[in-house]
């Protein structure tokens, strides 16, 4: 997901008229769009919570459907499934592994650059507010 698009859980130009129009036009959008804003953040989070849980009830009724059928006569053949399946699992857990580090490391460069943002605001304001220091405490010479 690129972290550049106009429509994203901040306050943004975008954003703001979105929210503004949806309570133009029907006040539960504009209030979804509110909570969008304040709460979107959160969504990546909650979403791969969910995505989590639903994984682990799925394998786990997965594990419970292959349990009756444990043997199929052929002990090689149940030797090689069970030895395959024990590795897809560790395979799995590595990639699952693999995904929190990967999203974790997303919202380090997305908290950075927001961190850069503000702090160029602030530069920039700060520049502004000392312009309009010395532009104030030039005296008037009427002559």
């Amino acid at each position: 997901m690129t972290q550049t698009a106009m429509i994203r859980p901040a306050w943004t130009p975008a954003t703001i008229a979105l929210m503004i129009l949806g309570f133009m036009v029907f006040w539960p959008l504009g209030l979804a769009m509110l909570a969008y804003i304040l709460f979107g953040d959160r969504l990546d989070t909650f979403k791969s919570d969910v995505n989590r849980a639903a994984d682990g009830f799925a394998c786990s009724f997965r594990r419970s459907t292959h349990a009756p059928r444990t043997s199929t006569g052929n002990v090689a053949f149940d030797e090689w499934r069970d030895a395959e399946m024990a590795r897809l699992d560790e395979e799995r857990k590595k990639l699952d592994e693999m995904r929190q580090e990967f999203d974790q490391h997303m919202r380090d460069l997305r908290m950075a650059r927001d961190r850069t943002e503000f702090e160029q605001f602030m530069a920039d304001r700060k520049a502004s507010q000392n312009k309009a220091k010395k532009g104030r405490s030039v005296p008037e010479i009427d002559g």
